[in-house]
């Protein structure tokens, strides 16, 4: 059965723990499509915080956590709640660099 919408993923973008500082580094290219879902992963040994443009601390991520966030729960209609695309994910250590792992930022748009 054909569908006319359907679900597609980016590339997940990352940062590794050498590339995250005291000042917001971008993760990834720039969203070419608004985003309906987002999932951003703390695969380092401290602390992130993330941002969408840039200058805001807008998500904190412990060391190990994620967040799943979903703008369009329950809604599916096109003039629905999204990220809009050019939106870049930023990310910067929480005040202690880390010194492995990374960070990931995947994104589910439909």
């Amino acid at each position: 059965m054909a569908y006319s919408k359907r679900v597609r993923m980016d590339a997940y973008r990352t940062l590794a723990f050498g590339a995250i500082g005291a000042t917001y580094a971008a993760v990834g290219t720039a969203l070419t499509d608004p985003a309906r879902i987002f999932i951003l992963t703390n695969l380092t040994d401290q602390a992130i915080e993330f941002s969408l443009d840039g200058a805001t601390d807008h998500f904190y991520l412990a060391s190990g956590g994620y967040k799943l966030i979903d703008c369009t729960a329950n809604k599916v209609r096109d003039e629905g709640f999204f990220v809009p695309d050019g939106t870049v994910f930023y990310a910067q250590h929480a005040g202690v660099a880390p010194t492995s792992g990374l960070i990931t930022v995947e994104v589910i748009h439909g």
